[in-house]
């Protein structure tokens, strides 16, 4: 039989002692060992599936598989009338999702040119004044800043 399904028999405490013992006899081995580990997802459940690797029932099916993470799964609740109301439910959130992105793209865009038309209006009504042209405001560090609404 193969050391590494072997091990993987043995689960996460065979894998352990095989890497502190590699340390133990030549560390670059314990390196490595401990970088295939890694690699592999054989120590965490959040990488390669490993937690759904373990725990599938008899179907092959997994109690949160069917759950909203984010992202699609591949997977079938096993009622078709179910996956299409889903499916349809995903997408239109989906588009209402991209929708609002999209309002706020234009809502700072908006608030952004609202900023720069009151920066420039601002300028202009300024009268053209050197450097060297004393403030004459009261307040030493210049016009107070307008309330944004």
């Amino acid at each position: 039989m193969d050391i590494v399904a072997k091990l993987d028999d043995w689960g996460k405490p065979a894998w352990i002692a095989v890497t502190i013992l590699a340390f133990i006899i030549f560390w670059p081995i314990g390196l490595a060992i401990l970088a295939y580990i890694i690699w592999s997802g054989r120590m965490g459940c959040w990488k390669h599936g490993g937690w759904r690797r373990r725990h599938h029932d008899a179907a092959g099916r997994s109690g949160a598989e069917g759950r909203w993470n984010g992202r699609r799964s591949g997977s079938t609740s096993g009622n078709m009338a179910f996956d299409e109301y889903r499916e349809e439910t995903m997408r239109r959130l989906e588009d209402e999702q991209k929708e609002f992105w999209s309002f706020l793209d234009r809502l700072r865009h908006a608030k952004d040119k609202a900023e720069f038309d009151q920066f420039m209006a601002d300028r202009r009504r300024r009268p053209e004044e050197g450097p060297d042209a004393p403030d004459l405001s009261d307040n030493p560090n210049g016009p107070a800043p307008q309330p944004q609404t």
